[in-house]
């Protein structure tokens, strides 16, 4: 798919860059170029007059779309293009740095290579679900269904491993890429609440209000996250961890923007939600354990803790009062909840893994 946009330099420049490194040099000498791209003075017109200037980043970019999606699935591929594509998404939130930051945010340049990855990326994400079997469900059953299964899931072999075994170590690992969105918490939520009035959106908006301590910056959830990392003298800055997250876990977080930026994919993004509100309790449990068996303070858990006050509530309004709602107003198009429902758990058991094994290598190190 990627091979129908138009990128002419890729194939003419670029190609001897190649031959002297090896594959992490150019995806990590690739996004130096992207970041510094990012900070160029109306980025499109200076591309028209010197196009070389991104020449070796769209080398990297066919490269690696080719690499993560049509061969063996390599995983530092997978890490060079979610990382680009967040670099791109973030710009849709703001940070309270440098407005200048934000001169690009609407350059066709960006938005054509953000176009190129998703486009490739999600042919290969849906491939992973069969679409047909969810369009023949009873969607709202099937909604009923799924989330009495993962308010209990079992108790997987990640899960028992946090649970029994990670140590201190593991566990400030564990809030490093936690941090990723634990500091940010709910910000994507928010792209999706404008429109008109109606008991779904109200419940929704309830949702973002409670992620934001009901306007109160000391209850804010991202307030709590910051406490625990606070008690272990780490960084607080939001992406301060960044390059220690896995591309699974950023993978999620573009899924997010991509579903709350297409007001298409309402259905997809609803769906997701309610999976992640009616799963979050139980992984906030293992974690909660943890840190009970390590003897922590409770400033040192207590964001997880009033995860699972609130996300078990609202889990419950997720189906109730938006899924079920939805498939009843939109009936030809109710399956699309469950696609974002099966997505979102897929995504997140993904992620998950991830999350566990860089655990293990950094106390396998430490």
């Amino acid at each position: 798919m990627h091979n129908s946009v138009t990128l002419p330099r890729i194939q003419s420049e670029g190609q001897n860059y190649c031959q002297d490194a090896t594959l992490s040099d150019i995806y990590d000498s690739a996004e130096k170029q992207f970041i510094q791209l990012l900070a160029v003075e109306n980025l499109d017109k200076q591309l028209n007059i010197e196009p070389k200037i991104a020449s070796e980043f769209e080398y990297a970019l066919f490269s690696a779309l080719t690499a993560a999606y049509e061969g063996a699935e390599d995983n530092r591929a997978h890490r060079f293009l979610q990382r680009i594509l967040y670099r791109i998404n973030r710009l849709y939130l703001f940070w309270y740095d440098d407005l200048q930051n934000y001169d690009n945010e609407r350059s066709l340049y960006l938005q054509r290579i953000r176009n190129i990855i998703e486009t490739a990326w999600q042919k290969w994400e849906l491939a992973q679900i069969d679409v047909d079997a969810l369009q023949k469900l009873d969607v709202k059953q099937a909604l009923i269904d799924r989330v009495a299964y993962d308010l209990n899931p079992e108790i997987s072999e990640g899960s028992r491993y946090i649970r029994e075994e990670m140590s201190v170590e593991g566990y400030k690992h564990l809030l490093a890429i936690g941090s990723f969105d634990g500091l940010v918490e709910g910000s994507r939520l928010s792209r999706i609440l404008g429109g008109t009035a109606n008991p779904i959106q109200c419940t929704l908006v309830k949702v973002l209000l409670e992620e934001y301590g009901n306007g109160r910056f000391n209850r804010k959830h991202s307030t709590f996250f910051a406490a625990m990392l606070n008690e272990f003298g780490m960084n607080t800055e939001p992406e301060g961890y960044f390059d220690l997250v896995p591309w699974e876990v950023l993978a999620s977080a573009n899924h997010n923007f991509l579903t709350t930026e297409r007001k298409r994919y309402y259905l997809r993004y609803s769906g997701a939600l309610t999976y992640f509100e009616v799963a979050g309790p139980s992984a906030y449990r293992n974690y909660l354990t943890a840190a009970q068996r390590l003897n922590l303070s409770d400033a040192a858990m207590g964001y997880w803790e009033l995860h699972i006050r609130e996300d078990e509530r609202h889990g419950q309004w997720m189906l109730d009062d938006v899924a079920l709602p939805l498939a009843e107003l939109y009936p030809n198009n109710a399956w699309e909840l469950l696609l974002g429902y099966d997505q979102e758990k897929l995504m997140g058991e993904r992620a998950a893994q991830a999350v566990v094994d860089s655990i293990r290598q950094a106390e396998a190190i430490s």
